[in-house]
C-alpha cells in the first residue's frame, strides 16, 4: 500500500467533512420544518392570549425575524472556535426544543396577566410586544444562530461554501412543509401541545444526527484549511447604500405579509389555514425568486441597477397583490 497516496492530517479531515455535506442538507430541512411549525403554533397562542389583530401578527413577525437576525449576528462573536460547530448546532436545536415547550406554557400565563392589566392605546401595544418578546426572543435567537454555526464548519473549502446556498434552499423547503403540515394537518387533527411536541421531536432528531456526524468528523475542519484569511475591508458609501436598500426591502416585505394576511383573513377567516397558506406561498416565492435572481445576476452588468429594477417592479407587484 502506498501510504503517501492516502490523505493525511487536515486534508483527510476536509475530505471526511465534504462527504457529510448532503447529510447536513437534511438537517436544515428538519430545522426549517420545526421552526415554521413553531411559528404557526405561536400565532395561534398569541391570538388566544393577546387577541387576533394585525398588531398581534406584526408583533409576532417582527420579533420572530428580529430574534433570528440578532442570533445570526451575535453567534460568530461569542462562540469559541474550540467547540465543534456541529456539536454547537446540536445544542442549539435542543435549546430551541426546550424553549418551544416553555413557550407553550408561558404564553397562556402571560396572556392572563395581559388580560387583567392591558388598557388601550399605545400602552396596550407596548404590553403586547413585551408579552410576545419575553416568550419568543430566546427561541428565535437560537434559530438565528444555527446557520452561522454550520457556516463555520463548511466555510473551510470552496465546495463547502457553495453548499451554503443548498442549505438555505433546504431550510426554505422544510419551512414550507412545516407551515402546511402545522396548519392543514396537525392543528386540524390534534391540538397545539401535540403540534409543539412534533416540532420538539424534529429538533431532537436533528440534534442527534448532528452529534452523530460530529463524532465522525475531526475538529480541525472547523478552523481553517490553511488558506490565508484576507483583511477586513471597510464598506464604502455605495456598499452601505446597498445594505440600506436591502433593509428597506425587508421592511416592505414583512409589512406586505401582514397586509396580505389581514386581507385574506377577511376573505377566508382568521384561522390557522390562512396564516399557513400565506407563510407557505411567501416562502415558495422567496425560494423561486432567489433562484431566478442568482441565475440572472451572473449575467447582470451592474448588480446595483438590477437591484433597483427589482425594487421598482416590487411596487407593481405589491399593488397587484393588494
Amino acid at each position: 500500500m502506498d501510504i503517501a497516496a492516502e490523505p493525511q492530517g487536515p486534508a483527510a479531515g476536509l475530505q471526511a467533512a465534504q462527504r457529510w455535506l448532503p447529510a447536513l442538507l437534511l438537517l436544515f430541512v428538519g430545522s426549517g420544518c420545526a421552526a415554521l411549525i413553531y411559528e404557526v403554533v405561536w400565532f395561534q397562542l398569541l391570538q388566544l392570549s393577546i387577541g387576533s389583530s394585525a398588531v398581534s401578527l406584526g408583533v409576532l413577525l417582527g420579533i420572530f425575524m428580529g430574534g433570528m437576525c440578532l442570533g445570526s449576528l451575535v453567534t460568530p462573536r461569542f462562540l469559541s472556535r474550540s467547540h465543534h460547530p456541529l456539536r454547537v448546532y446540536a445544542m442549539l436545536e435542543l435549546g430551541i426544543g426546550a424553549c418551544g415547550l416553555l413557550v407553550l406554557w408561558l404564553v397562556p400565563v402571560l396572556g392572563t396577566v395581559y388580560t387583567a392589566w392591558a388598557g388601550g392605546g399605545y400602552a396596550s401595544l407596548l404590553f403586547r410586544a413585551c408579552v410576545a418578546g419575553v416568550c419568543l426572543v430566546p427561541p428565535t435567537l437560537l434559530m438565528g444562530a444555527t446557520l452561522p454555526a454550520i457556516a463555520r464548519w463548511v466555510e473551510t473549502t470552496p465546495r463547502g461554501v457553495s453548499w451554503l446556498g443548498y442549505f438555505y434552499g433546504g431550510n426554505l423547503a422544510g419551512a414550507v412543509v412545516g407551515s402546511l403540515t402545522a396548519g392543514y394537518y396537525l392543528l386540524r387533527v390534534y391540538d397545539m401541545p401535540t403540534t409543539t411536541y412534533v416540532a420538539v421531536g424534529v429538533n431532537v432528531v436533528v440534534a442527534l444526527l448532528a452529534l452523530a456526524i460530529a463524532s465522525r468528523t475531526p475538529q480541525h475542519v472547523a478552523e481553517t484549511d490553511g488558506a490565508p484569511v484576507g483583511p477586513v475591508v471597510p464598506l464604502d458609501a455605495d456598499a452601505k447604500l446597498v445594505y440600506v436598500t436591502i433593509a428597506l426591502s425587508g421592511l416592505t416585505a414583512l409589512g406586505a405579509e401582514v397586509v396580505w394576511t389581514r386581507l385574506l383573513s377577511l376573505l377566508f377567516g382568521a384561522t390557522a389555514y390562512t396564516f399557513s397558506m400565506i407563510l407557505a406561498v411567501f416562502l415558495v416565492g422567496l425560494g423561486i425568486g432567489s433562484s431566478l435572481g442568482s441565475a440572472l445576476g451572473r449575467g447582470a452588468g451592474n448588480p446595483r441597477v438590477a437591484l433597483g429594477w427589482c425594487q421598482a417592479w416590487l411596487c407593481v407587484a405589491l399593488a397587484w397583490a393588494a
